[in-house]
């Protein structure tokens, strides 16, 4: 699906324990969309710290992320937009840092639990919580 993007803690719902949660990222998912390399890396990082997997697993699943998603690497354009994001609304850097890589995507929609719900950065960027 074109013009979305998807917040690290919705792949993470992929391996959830919650049946419910899990359908929903992965039906999402299988739409395509994008993501950053700091996604990639974050799910990652909770992959092997917090669920156990190894990092043969954690390839295995990024694998079919990234044949279903386009990726888009975090640059230092991306970091000042992120500066300035976090100024403007308040949010943490981190979250800022996927805001400003869904806008410059051109995405229209970002799939996160995590931030606002409805929230609209910079008048074309809607946060959606898809669990809601």
């Amino acid at each position: 699906m074109p013009g979305v993007f998807f917040d690290s803690n919705v792949l993470l719902y992929l391996l959830s324990a919650d049946a419910t949660r899990a359908d929903r990222a992965e039906a999402l998912l299988a739409r395509g969309g994008h993501i950053s390399v700091q996604v990639l890396n974050e799910f990652a990082s909770v992959a092997t710290r917090k669920l156990g997997m190894t990092l043969i697993e954690v390839r295995e699943v990024l694998a079919t992320v990234r044949a279903l998603c386009t990726v888009h690497p975090v640059t230092t354009e991306l970091h000042d937009a992120a500066l300035d994001l976090t100024s403007r609304y308040g949010t943490r850097f981190y979250d800022a840092l996927i805001l400003a890589a869904a806008l410059h995507a051109d995405c229209r929609t970002l799939y996160s639990e995590d931030m606002q719900h409805g929230q609209r950065i910079d008048g074309r960027l809607t946060i959606t919580n898809p669990f809601r």
